[in-house]
């Protein structure tokens, strides 16, 4: 383990080095992978150097015990159990630090939401989604920006896709992907039964230009068009609507919602951007062993994940058989126990492969 912490600390070094080097400050994507990872390091770091001074105090009350002061003796002797405590407790902190981690962990998210089977009431249950991932992206200060967003009037959503800005973001709502379903009774409902409702969460991480090339003038075809629907007079008299099709893959993205084509034309490249890495990565995980996606689950957004039972205030996630009374909290953001469940879950297979 000492061998492994020594080579992190000679690449944390290495990339101090590098990021004040004025050409690779000069080189505005090298300087920002390179902070990236220097910053992914520095928790791990403070771990590693904490866990050396504490071997260095156990060795040195180690020799007091040899010593001929029974004074140092007893105040070793007394003093070293705790430091042996501490030194499990970092060993077991930088073990789970230096488990591989998902690469884009530290990315932003564009999260997908989309009605599924239900009819009206799906879309109300997205709308509710919706705002259960918004108030959880206040609670930890992140940004969100709809990006495009299908109302249906009443709070109903028939799809949105939404940026969430925030360190982490990732890493917390990558396990929000999947089906979620929802049990209650509708207000329109006069005998009291029970529906079943189906609502798709997406997550992926936002792509930046280093991972995703996108030549414009070869692979995109920019169609502007006039767009349709409520929004005021200007929304029906220009050409602010934009519709981009990727040539080499036939995906077509199309954002109205804003009245300059300029920030249409921007939105709709990064739904692209997105939407491409996470096809990219798709195939990578296609072709990865059944070992290895027996170890981390599939993905599949058909697969049931969670369900929102209302006449019994219950929120069950199937994948860890975590079942929560407190359906209005959940509903209004405090989804963490659950996502930290998933959490141990993802890093005690990590730990365990």
């Amino acid at each position: 383990m000492l061998d492994k912490l020594k080579g992190i600390e000679e690449r944390f070094s290495e990339l101090e080095r590098r990021i004040s080097d004025p050409a690779v400050i000069a080189n505005n994507r090298e300087y920002a992978q390179l902070a990236r990872e220097r910053s992914s390091l520095q928790e791990v770091i403070g771990a590693i150097r904490e866990y050396r001074r504490v071997l260095n105090d156990i060795a040195e009350h180690r020799a007091l015990l040899e010593g001929d002061d029974e004074d140092l003796r007893e105040l070793a002797k007394g003093e070293l159990p705790a430091l042996q405590k501490r030194q499990a407790e970092l060993e077991e902190r930088i073990r789970t630090l230096i488990t591989p981690r998902d690469p884009n962990d530290d990315r932003n998210v564009l999260l997908e939401i989309r009605a599924g089977t239900g009819g009206g009431e799906a879309s109300l249950f997205a709308g509710e989604l919706f705002r259960m991932y918004t108030r959880y992206a206040e609670r930890h200060r992140w940004k969100v920006e709809a990006l495009s967003l299908s109302s249906t009037g009443l709070g109903g959503i028939k799809e949105v896709i939404a940026l969430i800005a925030g360190h982490g973001a990732y890493s917390r709502l990558k396990f929000e992907g999947g089906v979620h379903r929802v049990q209650r009774v509708p207000a329109t409902e006069g005998s009291g039964r029970i529906h079943t409702s189906a609502v798709t969460v997406a997550v992926m991480p936002e792509a930046d230009e280093v991972e995703v090339n996108i030549n414009e003038e070869k692979d995109l075809r920019i169609d502007v068009m006039r767009a349709s629907g409520p929004g005021g007079q200007s929304v029906n008299t220009t050409d602010s609507a934009v519709r981009i099709t990727h040539l080499p893959t036939g995906m077509v993205i199309v954002c109205r919602d804003e009245k300059s084509q300029h920030k249409n034309k921007a939105r709709a490249l990064k739904i692209l951007r997105a939407r491409l890495l996470e096809r990219a990565q798709a195939e990578q995980e296609a072709k990865i062993a059944a070992t290895r996606r027996s170890m981390v689950g599939t993905g599949d957004r058909s697969e049931r994940i969670r369900t929102y039972n209302f006449p019994q205030s219950r929120v069950t996630d199937h994948r860890v058989n975590l079942t929560l009374h407190q359906l209005d909290q959940v509903l209004d953001g405090a989804i963490d126990p659950i996502i930290d469940a998933l959490a141990t879950r993802e890093q005690a297979e990590a730990l365990s492969a």
